[in-house]
Parts: structure tokens; C-alpha cells; sequence
């Protein structure tokens, strides 16, 4: 079942725009004046122009735009509202959700335990899982558990001992669930 679409381009030179020929369904008509793809270009160039004139990276930056420095709030992050900035709200709300999935994980797969380390009692209990049994539940859920550990480490959400966990040297490595 195979259809013959074809489409056809009419440039025209003047904004006086005729109203396209009737076709066959399986052709499409665009009439683009040549006129707006100017304006829209030269609109993109002024506006590109102008960020450049900001952007201290660049070639054309003027000496009177300040550029933050050192200790300023705004020093080593994007300009509010840029598609940059919003990349980096999605990234750490990504990795959020990722942190928080490992920590259900952990609470799933984990062994409750007291803080003095023996299972009896429930008074301040905490969950504990050897890095082995969490990596190889884990592997099918995402390959960036010993990231994700750290971050979730860093945030105060899990403990362990040492820097960095590796698969089969560290299996045994108890981690603790704090929260």
C-alpha cells in the first residue's frame, strides 16, 4: 500500500500572494514569499548580533557589557530564561526522580536493621543492602547506579564506606539507607 505524495514549493517574489491552484489530494502547495524568509533571517541575524555582544566568549563583545565576575550571584550560571538554564532545571529534576527511585529501591530490596547494627528491636531502625544484591537488582532499572549513589550520598540520603563502589572488588560493601 504504497501512496504517491508529491509537494511543490512556489516562490513569490511579492507579498501580493494568489491563492493556490487546487491539486489532488496527495499534492501539497507552500507558497513562501521570498520577501518574508528575508525578514524572517535578517531578524534571526539582529538578534544573534546582539547576544554575541553579550556573550563574553565571543569575538564581538563590546567592553561596556558587564560581565559578572567572581562572588556575584549570577557568576558561572546561564542567562535567566535560556534555553541552557532550562536544560539544567530538567537535568537535576531528572536525576531527582532517579535518586528518589533508588532510595524505594534500596527500601524494597534492604534488610531493616538496627542502629547498632543487629536485627533485633524496632526502635531506630535503618535499611541496609550490600552493594552486590543492590547492583544486580538494579542493572535492570538504569546503568548509572554508582552516580546515582553518589548524588544520592552527597544529598545525605544513603551512606557507604569509601569513594567509589566497583562491581565485584566492593560486593560486599555495606550501604545504609538514612532517610
Amino acid at each position: 500500500m504504497e501512496t504517491n505524495s508529491q509537494s511543490t514549493i512556489v516562490m513569490e517574489p511579492e507579498d501580493d500572494v494568489p491563492a493556490p491552484a487546487q491539486f489532488s489530494d496527495d499534492t501539497a502547495v507552500c507558497i513562501v514569499s521570498v520577501k518574508g524568509l528575508k525578514e524572517n533571517w535578517q531578524k534571526w541575524s539582529d538578534e544573534h548580533q546582539e547576544y554575541q555582544k553579550q556573550n563574553p566568549f565571543s569575538h564581538d563583545t563590546r567592553p561596556s557589557v558587564m560581565v559578572p565576575q567572581k562572588g556575584q550571584d549570577d557568576y558561572g550560571r546561564p542567562l535567566q530564561g535560556s534555553m541552557t538554564e532550562q536544560r539544567g532545571k530538567d537535568a537535576h529534576t531528572h536525576i531527582s526522580r532517579e535518586v528518589q527511585e533508588l532510595c524505594e529501591v534500596i527500601r524494597n530490596i534492604g534488610e531493616p536493621k538496627n542502629k547498632d547494627g543487629d536485627g533485633s528491636g524496632s526502635d531506630g531502625k535503618v535499611i541496609t543492602v550490600e552493594f552486590r544484591k543492590l547492583f544486580e537488582h538494579y542493572v535492570t532499572i538504569s546503568n548509572k547506579l554508582v552516580g546515582i549513589l553518589l548524588r544520592a550520598r552527597k544529598q545525605k540520603l544513603v551512606d557507604f564506606e569509601g569513594e567509589m563502589l566497583w562491581q565485584g572488588q566492593d560486593d560486599h560493601v555495606v550501604i545504609t539507607l538514612l532517610q
